[in-house]
Order: structure tokens, then C-alpha cells, then sequence
């Protein structure tokens, strides 16, 4: 076939396929932005719906608050903590379980008991005086998840002092729950961000994988820093951070840190300065962000060589106090900058 007459017949055919594309674009879902307060923190959350579901999200939302939030004076764990109602609900019962085993698998690092001390250190939802060490030996007797049970869907306690505090946690578990949400609707692109707590799965708006970046660890209480450590490219799983460099207090001219080891009774002074994790989902990924802040660098590596569907960067101080990072082998796919 001629060139000229090849090239007459290719125009038309690319014609038809531009306003094709065009209008099938222009058939699909807008992306929605919704954002707000929640958990004492922020959430901004974009999806592609044909409506908005902010009322929906929302509401979703405040059943996580009425189950898990220790602020909340009508929640299921205020009534716990209480001794005023031991009875909980689904919602209570997921966290409940997931928390043990994430505890048995760092070996108490991570646990939900650890209220009395997050208190009495003054990150919690009760204030205390600055704790002394006789103050601490004292909580630490009623410290541990194998102080609490779960049967028939009541809490026993082996102590009533016990108290739970699911912060470590409940983020993590929200930002599940508006997935959970999107999934149902059939949802197919979808960014959650809860406090930095994330979920990812599909594209964003320019048709592109979620690019999400990861602070510097500098002090920064306002969290006015937006310094990048670096960027990644993520979908399809849920991802949380921990670190010390945004809730913490000087006193004496020492830092204490929120991060509270519940095996000590101390705030953790270990070199990790930042924990990222990957997970299947966000509420996993959280709890151990938490976990590697109290195990520390070389642990917290250990049980990501033994979970290899975990992955994890570490922004630490190395040996000569310069900042330095760590990743796992599987969390190279999505380092782009």
C-alpha cells in the first residue's frame, strides 16, 4: 500500500480512537477529597466515587472512636478501663486479637496494657505527676496482655487496675474500616491517610501509582516540617510510621519521648529514629511501626527477616550519632527518590 494512502486510512482511525479515550474518560467517576478531625489528629482521604461519602466515612469512623478511643467517656474501652462494662464489639474484638499476636511475636514490646505508664508519663488520657522509679515498679505490676482475656465477648481482667490503650493501634484499624468501607462499593482507587497512617490500592487522578513520602525524623512538635527523607511509589497495601520526632516534652533538659517500652516502664532511647512498615493492612503495619520503636534496630530487623510479608525503613543514629537508613530487601520496589 502506498504511504500516502496508508497514512489517509491511520488519521481517521486515530481520530476515532483520541475522542473514544475522551469520552470514556470522561464517563468515569471524579476522584473525591474528603478531610477533617479524627482520633485527635487529621485525616484527608481521596477516592474516585461517583458521590461524595463523607457522611459515610465519617460515620464509619465513629464507631472506631466508640469502640476503641480511651478519650471517648461512652466508649467500649473507656468502660473497660473503668470496670463499668467488660462486654465488646466486633470492632474491639479484631484489635483485641491482633494486638495479642502481635505481642507474642516482639515478645511484649508491643501491648495494649501499657496504659497506667503512657498515663503516667503524660501521653495519655489521664494526667499524672512525672513518675519516679518507685512509681513505675509499682504500675508495671499490672502491665501485661496475659493480665486480660477475651471470652463470650466480655474482658475479664486478672487485676482491675489493668487499663488498655489501643492508640498504637487504632489509627491503623481506622484507616481499614473506610477501606473496608471502599471495598464494598466496589471502589477500585482509593487513598487513606489517617495522622500518616495509610492505605493505597489503585491509581491516583493522573492515572498514576500513589507517591507518598516519608519525613526526616526532626524534632517537630508543630508538624510544620515537610522535609522529605524519601519518596515511594505504593499501592495495594497499608503502610504507618512511628517516631518520637513530633510527641515529646523536655524536662530537666532530658527528652522523653511517647514511645513507652511497657517491659521497662520507661520511654524507649533506642536509636531508631523512625519506623516505616508495609503490611497487608494498615492496622498490622502500625502496631509493629510501634513494636520496631521499642525492639530497637537490630531486633526489629530480625523479625522482618522472620515475616517476609512486612517491610520495613529505618531512619536510625548510627554508632558516631550520623543519621543513616536501613531497608528491607522488598521495600526497594517502592523507593523512587
Amino acid at each position: 500500500m502506498p504511504a500516502n494512502k496508508k497514512l489517509k486510512w491511520q488519521v481517521p482511525f486515530l481520530l476515532v480512537l483520541i475522542v473514544g479515550t475522551v469520552l470514556i474518560l470522561r464517563k468515569q467517576a471524579p476522584y473525591q477529597t474528603d478531610q477533617g478531625l479524627v482520633f485527635g489528629t487529621m485525616y484527608k482521604i481521596t477516592y474516585q466515587y461517583k458521590e461524595n461519602l463523607k457522611e459515610e466515612i465519617e460515620a464509619e469512623l465513629q464507631k472506631v472512636d466508640n469502640s476503641l478511643s480511651p478519650f471517648n467517656k461512652k466508649s467500649i474501652i473507656t468502660h473497660i478501663n473503668n470496670n463499668t462494662d467488660n462486654t465488646v464489639d466486633s470492632m474491639f474484638t479484631r484489635v483485641f486479637l491482633l494486638s495479642k499476636s502481635i505481642s507474642a511475636e516482639t515478645h511484649g514490646a508491643f501491648d495494649i496494657t501499657v496504659a497506667p505508664l503512657v498515663n503516667a508519663w503524660g501521653f495519655g488520657f489521664k494526667h499524672s505527676s512525672f513518675p519516679d522509679s518507685t512509681m513505675i515498679d509499682s504500675l508495671k505490676q499490672f502491665i501485661g496482655i496475659d493480665k486480660i482475656n477475651l471470652e463470650n465477648g466480655k474482658i475479664t481482667k486478672k487485676d482491675p487496675r489493668v487499663m488498655l490503650d489501643c492508640s498504637s493501634v487504632a489509627k491503623g484499624f481506622g484507616v481499614d474500616c473506610v477501606a473496608r468501607l471502599f471495598d464494598r462499593k466496589g471502589i477500585k482507587n482509593y487513598m487513606i491517610d489517617i495522622g500518616g497512617e495509610l492505605s493505597m490500592k489503585g491509581q491516583n487522578a493522573q492515572m498514576e501509582t500513589w507517591r507518598i513520602g516519608i519525613n526526616k525524623p526532626i524534632d517537630d512538635s508543630l508538624s510544620v516540617n515537610q522535609e522529605l527523607q524519601t519518596i515511594l511509589e505504593i499501592t495495594n497495601v497499608g503502610m504507618a510510621t512511628s517516631g518520637n520526632y513530633r510527641n515529646f516534652y523536655y524536662k530537666d533538659g532530658k527528652k522523653y519521648a511517647h514511645t513507652i517500652d511497657p517491659r521497662s516502664g520507661y520511654p524507649v532511647q533506642h536509636n531508631i529514629l523512625s519506623s516505616t512498615v508495609v503490611a497487608r493492612d494498615c492496622a498490622t503495619a502500625d502496631a509493629y511501626a510501634t513494636s520496631f520503636m521499642v525492639l530497637g534496630l537490630d531486633s526489629a530487623k530480625a523479625i522482618c527477616a522472620a515475616h517476609p510479608e512486612l517491610d520495613a525503613y529505618f531512619i536510625y543514629s548510627d554508632e558516631q550519632g550520623k543519621t543513616n537508613t536501613f531497608f528491607t530487601e522488598g521495600m526497594k520496589k517502592y523507593i523512587k527518590k
